[in-house]
């Protein structure tokens, strides 16, 4: 892992705060009073100045700040033909409660229902990337959200019974329409694609282990089941493509939804996903120990998320590298990077966090990887 290969020494998750001229556009388009090819210009505009904020950062990846999205991940799955988005439909297991400190916010979390044979219509994040590409000469960087999505939030019973009799056939098409997405990503010159999977994390949580079994599915089978299809999605990938997933458990208005240690995940998650490397939320108690680490597969890298986007407070310098070091116990440092825990924006409400908090973050990563990897 050099310089010029993702996933970089100091790297980030992607997504970053709106500007308020952005969200004042978003606000317009969605009172009719702005047609979309002129959001579309308010948004080219902002994130020429993303761009160029990374690269003066000393980023060597560089994401668009998801700036054409509501949330990270509704807005590409619901492109698919055969799924529908609903918002505010309280799943079996309830409300999800994100929890911010001694605040508890309840939210009932999007539902993804599989009402047709899933197809894909066209290019989802082409367009996006082939526009980032064009104002970046570093690496740009694409996010997506994880295909287990589209299972997980309902199981079995959220995937109609007409279109896939057989639950095999779905996660076949499943797999089918990332790939085909993936195929036109490359051919655009993608190189660095990171998948977001919170679903990871939330199985390494007991409490969202039991939401998993009151949906009919076992928790223990699920992660060999999503490495399967997940794998199923990235066979036909071209060689010069880096592929990441990114694990957090939750990032909502700074709230969190799941705690847990990668411990019930680990063996499986580090050794059957057929991926390049992991960004791995460790910027708190919740996320548990490094011990984990052990049993990631020598062609496998970390990158330790060790710096929260939660709150502006800064950490420090030197207790950053001794985690890295704590880390490096684990998988040898040659194997390691740095990047926040996750990202500042996963919905276009942002974190509680300020602009100059967010650059002082980036900074930070940027100048610890410097002092630790030269």
């Amino acid at each position: 892992m050099t310089s010029e290969t993702p996933p970089f020494r100091a790297d980030h998750v992607g997504s970053l705060l709106r500007p308020a001229e952005l969200l004042r556009a978003r606000a317009q388009r969605e009172r009719g009073e702005l047609s979309g090819a002129a959001l579309r210009e308010v948004e080219d505009y902002a994130i020429r100045a993303a761009v160029k904020l990374q690269e003066d950062l000393g980023l060597q990846a560089i994401t668009d700040g998801e700036y054409r999205r509501t949330i990270w991940h509704a807005d590409f799955l619901r492109q698919f033909a055969g799924v529908t988005v609903r918002e505010g439909v309280a799943e079996q297991s309830g409300a999800r409660k994100f929890k911010a400190g001694e605040q508890e916010i309840e939210r009932t979390p999007t539902r993804f229902e599989i009402t047709g044979r899933l197809e894909r219509r066209g290019g989802i994040e082409t367009d996006n990337f082939q526009f980032l590409r064009s104002v970046t000469r570093r690496t740009p960087k694409q996010c997506i959200p994880s295909p287990t999505i589209l299972h997980m939030r309902g199981g079995r019973g959220a995937i109609d019974r007409n279109a896939y009799p057989d639950v095999d056939m779905f996660f076949a098409d499943l797999a089918r329409v990332y790939r085909e997405e993936i195929r036109d990503l490359a051919q655009l010159g993608c190189t660095y694609l990171q998948l977001d999977d919170p679903n990871m994390a939330y199985l390494c949580d007991e409490k969202m282990r039991q939401s998993v079994r009151r949906i009919g599915e076992d928790p223990e089978r699920l992660p060999r089941t999503y490495a399967k299809l997940v794998n199923e999605c990235f066979k036909d990938r071209p060689a010069g493509m880096t592929v990441c997933m990114h694990i957090c458990r939750g990032n909502f208005r700074s709230a969190w939804a799941a705690e847990g240690g990668y411990d019930p995940v680990a063996e499986i998650l580090f050794n059957e996903f057929d991926l390049d490397a992991f960004f791995l939320e460790y910027d708190s108690p919740r996320a548990g120990s490094f011990a984990p680490l052990r049993f990631v597969a020598k062609d496998k890298k970390i990158v330790l998320g060790l710096v929260t986007t939660k709150t502006g407070e800064m950490e420090s310098a030197d207790e950053i590298k001794r985690r890295i070091e704590e880390a490096s116990r684990y998988v040898p440092l040659e194997r390691l990077a740095l990047s926040p825990q996750c990202g500042f924006s996963s919905t276009v409400l942002g974190n509680d966090i300020t602009a100059d908090a967010e650059i002082a973050k980036l900074s930070l990563v940027v100048e610890v990887a410097k002092d630790v990897w030269g």
